[in-house]
């Protein structure tokens, strides 16, 4: 019984054209028998990569979203219902208190959509006019940052 077996490049000397057991020589070059490396196929006149491409990326990828000019910044500030925050209302609470729940939503715009069913006493960036009076009605509070004037100053 033999002990050592001889690599595959020595023992496929002279079987056909070398393909060592690759089958046709074009399966075992770089990626063109998989359409490309990586992304590549998949542009704007992609075909044979479309399927892989919409499952990763959802059909956002292909073609332009949008139309904006060259100043124009998109508004990215975050922004929650009081609807949101009643349905959710176990997920934001960070203290309850005899005044009501605390919720620290420092980052976000409190937006009024939405029934309030509970005393919330939430801290935000921002909040409508319609959100601090369903909120006021309900007997809890907004808390905005104090804002400064640059005519005082």
């Amino acid at each position: 019984m033999k002990t050592k077996k001889r690599k595959k490049s020595s023992r496929m000397h002279g079987h056909g054209r070398g393909t060592h057991g690759y089958g046709e020589r074009k399966k075992h070059k770089k990626s063109g028998h998989r359409g490309g490396i990586g992304m590549s196929g998949s542009g704007k006149r992609a075909d044979h990569k479309k399927t892989l491409i919409t499952k990763l990326y959802g059909h956002k990828y292909f073609g332009k979203q949008g139309v904006t000019s060259r100043g124009t910044k998109r508004d990215k500030r975050k922004r929650i219902n009081l609807g949101t925050i009643n349905l959710n209302i176990e997920k934001y609470i960070t203290k309850k208190t005899d005044k009501g729940f605390e919720i620290n939503l420092s980052e976000y715009k409190i937006l009024g959509v939405g029934r309030v069913k509970n005393k919330l006493i939430i801290k935000a960036k921002e909040a409508s006019k319609s959100a601090i009076e369903k909120v006021k009605s309900a007997g809890g509070e907004i808390i905005l940052p104090v804002k400064k004037n640059k005519q005082n100053e």
